[in-house]
């Protein structure tokens, strides 16, 4: 298996991020946007992905979280790009539910080089902690964008907190069975031979 990892860095008016990324690590992280749920949610998501992921960001925080949460999705979603490379023998396809509590959380995912993105359910506050909860949906929309993959997200529950966490946990689980290597398969996993 080739060395399936990349660094990007954005730099823009509004953020400097870099993140460092490995596909087949074991879910070591290092995470500091200056968002302390968002730091939970990506820790979240390399722990239950077996994702190693650093990620950091100077934001513009002084206006809001919009540009922070948006450009980390971006630059997550490319570094995820970068390090599939032609996406060679990946699953490609892949769909979890997870619970929390009493919310429940479903991603379906391809890995299509087709970005394309829909979300059914609504937050249940406002906000958690210094995260706007809508910021949740863009962060996926985002991802979805640069990492060129169709995406589809739904949600139930009552707490917000659990709502997010539960899409993030199931965005890792998913992306993680998607982008595993299928022993049967040394070619990248598309009758048109690329994606």
């Amino acid at each position: 298996m080739t060395d399936r990892t990349a660094s990007i860095t954005r730099e823009t008016a509004e953020t400097a991020i870099d993140v460092d990324l490995t596909l087949d690590g074991s879910g070591e992280t290092t995470i500091e946007t200056g968002i302390g749920f968002l730091d939970h949610m990506l820790n979240s998501f390399g722990t239950h992905g077996l994702f190693d992921l650093s990620v950091t960001c100077d934001g513009d925080l002084e206006i809001d979280d919009h540009h922070t949460v948006e450009d980390i999705g971006l630059t997550l979603g490319t570094a995820f790009d970068a390090a599939l490379v032609d996406k060679r023998g990946i699953r490609r396809f892949a769909d979890r539910k997870v619970p929390m509590d009493e919310a429940c959380a479903e991603i379906v995912l391809d890995i299509s080089g087709r970005p394309y993105f829909t979300f059914d359910g609504e937050f249940s506050q406002e906000r958690v902690g210094g995260m706007t909860s809508y910021m949740a949906r863009h962060f996926l929309r985002s991802f979805s964008t640069t990492a060129g993959i169709t995406l589809h997200a739904s949600v139930t529950g009552e707490n917000a907190h659990h709502e997010i966490e539960g899409l993030f946990k199931a965005l890792a689980r998913a992306m993680d069975d998607a982008t595993r290597i299928d022993e049967r398969r040394s070619e990248t996993p598309s009758t048109k031979g690329e994606l």
